[in-house]
């Protein structure tokens, strides 16, 4: 079954979703939220913090230059199999804006982002983030014999610390947050699409970051690159060797997709009909300068991304040429640090991110077995188990969000060109997608145009050369993470979606940033602006092709990414 069909098939499903029904008062202290009564839950902790510096647990090394602000930590219980740590900083006194940013986390999460909270007090935010009910430090192992658990880490641990922060908040201050946001990229962007689709009435406003939304096919993903790399050992491709490709594509397509000439990334990689087959080697050719055969094969099944062999049926869009020999991409990865660290199943040793996400997923959430092995996946049948399964409760694929768009909701998505965790064409496609289910609804209502109606309230931004949530060698900083100068709501995600939910005021442009060395102490590099999906960024030929005034934002040609489409059977 596809993506798109398994998301509307989502919305039959029935979710039973226990909510935090309390009446607090306000708290004469931050101390005294020690004694705060919460539905399956215990506060562990209550203090302010004034001193400026906070040590997070299990860390020597301290956050400095905190605003003064109230910690309060909780473990939620609402299963006997459940231990679910979230904590809520609220800035003490003026310090407060009055509204609320939740977090999202990453990979496996199993931790609390005390980085994250810190940023977010530091701005004016009461903040709360959790450990997504993992307390196993980024693996997977703690979904092995604990279904409840999997619940936890896929959507239940996301309401459990909304509903315990907004009671906390409003116990402490004699009244809730407003307006509420959520902020998350990768797997807190997948977070933040379950939140738009299970809880659209919870967050006024949400910023989603190349989300890992289908969880089960992005995984599929991983598999299939895995086994085009390692099943044969003369398929890899060492890092040394990615050069070959990225100059490659730079070289064929950098002058025909809008950016500057002398850009060392594309613009927009769907206008680069790439074949690894140019740099092939001929007989006699240096072998440091080219691909082998077998190598142009696994590139082409990466950029190709993963089909049903029996349907030819796209599983998930492949990766997207020009930035492959960055560090941030296919040496972190795709490719690893050599084929023996990716064998080696050892992260610390070298292995490819892909193959550590990929192997303990299926092992630890899908088949409940240390001992799977990828060599033996099967892309019908193992994909199929995995939707019908796991993929009920971590997937975030439902493309109908109309009860969040009629809460007043507001949604920023943004995807690095060049992110090759999560293939850029995902977010496009879900984007697409989303735009299908209105577009239904106002061929039926006759009152408009999908564009316009989905502009309303989501907008997608696509970042030329940007790596995974951040990095690489675009225009990689808007407010995404990044320890960086804020400066407004034109240069800033929080601020852009702070003024769409309270003045009404869509972003028409975010302006990017590439710090020298990707370090904001460095100075600025370049800037481009960052244009609504399906607009894109073209370069006007004069004036200073690093000032983002040299850009203009335009309607893009309606065209298709010639790596996501379906294949014949058997491919």
């Amino acid at each position: 079954m596809s993506i798109k069909s398994k998301g509307l098939l989502f919305s039959t499903i029935s979710l039973v979703v226990v909510r935090v029904v309390c009446t607090p008062s306000s708290a004469a202290t931050c101390q005294g939220l020690a004694g705060l009564t919460l539905p399956n839950a215990a506060v562990t902790a209550a203090q302010s913090i004034t001193s400026g510096s906070f040590t997070p647990p299990g860390s020597t090394t301290p956050l400095t230059g905190l605003p003064p602000f109230c910690r309060v930590a909780v473990t939620s219980r609402p299963t006997n199999d459940s231990i679910i740590n979230l904590e809520v900083w609220i800035p003490l006194g003026a310090g407060w804006n009055g509204k609320y940013e939740q977090l999202g986390c990453g990979g496996f999460c199993g931790s609390i982002s005390y980085s994250g909270l810190g940023r977010a007090i530091g701005r004016g935010y009461a903040s709360a983030a959790t450990d997504d009910g993992s307390q196993a430090g980024g693996l997977a192992t703690f979904a092995l014999g604990h279904p409840e658990k999997i619940i936890d880490f896929g959507y239940r641990a996301l309401k459990e610390t909304t509903d315990k922060a907004k009671a906390i908040i409003a116990a402490f201050e004699g009244n809730g947050p407003h307006p509420s946001y959520f902020n998350g990229c990768s797997d807190g962007g997948r977070e933040a699409l379950q939140e738009a689709q299970r809880f659209p009435d919870d967050f006024d406003g949400i910023i989603v970051g190349s989300p890992a939304n289908a969880w089960t096919h992005l995984f599929s993903g991983f598999i299939w690159n895995e086994q085009a790399l390692l099943d044969d050992p003369a398929s890899y491709i060492p890092p040394s060797l990615l050069p070959v490709l990225s100059k490659a594509a730079i070289a064929q397509c950098v002058k025909q997709d809008g950016g500057v000439p002398t850009d060392i990334f594309l613009n927009d990689p769907r206008d680069c009909p790439f074949d690894p087959a140019s740099v092939q080697c001929t007989p006699g050719q240096d072998p440091t300068t080219c691909l082998s055969a077998a190598q142009v094969k696994a590139a082409r099944k990466i950029y190709s991304g993963p089909h049903d062999p029996r349907t030819g049926e796209l599983i998930f869009p492949g990766y997207e040429p020009g930035s492959e020999s960055n560090a941030a991409n296919w040496p972190l990865w795709i490719v690893g640090a050599s084929r023996a660290a990716d064998l080696s199943g050892n992260i610390s040793a070298g292995q490819a991110l892909q193959e550590f996400f990929g192997n303990n997923f299926f092992a630890d959430f899908v088949f409940q077995n240390p001992n799977f092995d990828f060599h033996t996946f099967n892309f019908t049948s193992d994909v199929a188990i995995a939707d019908d399964g796991v993929g009920e409760i971590v997937n975030s694929i439902n493309p109908d969000l109309r009860p969040f768009k009629n809460h007043g909701g507001k949604m920023i998505h943004y995807v690095g060109w060049a992110d090759s965790a999560i293939a850029p064409m995902n977010s496009v496609n879900y984007y697409q997608q989303v735009q299908d289910v209105l577009r239904t609804a106002v061929q039926r209502d006759h009152d408009g145009d999908s564009l316009e109606e989905i502009q309303e309230f989501y907008r997608l931004f696509m970042v030329p050369g940007m790596a995974h949530c951040g990095g690489g060698d675009g225009p990689n900083a808007f407010g995404n993470g990044l320890d960086a100068p804020v400066i407004d709501a034109e240069h800033d995600l929080l601020q852009a979606l702070d003024r769409w939910v309270e003045n009404g005021i869509a972003p028409d442009k975010i302006i990017a940033t590439h710090y020298i060395n990707n370090s904001p102490a460095n100075g600025v590099q370049f800037q481009r602006p960052l244009c609504p999906f399906p607009q894109a960024a073209r370069y006007n030929r004069v004036g200073d092709p690093s000032n983002a005034n040299s850009f203009t934002c335009v309607d893009d040609e309606p065209d298709r990414d010639p790596r996501d489409q379906n294949l014949p059977p058997g491919y």
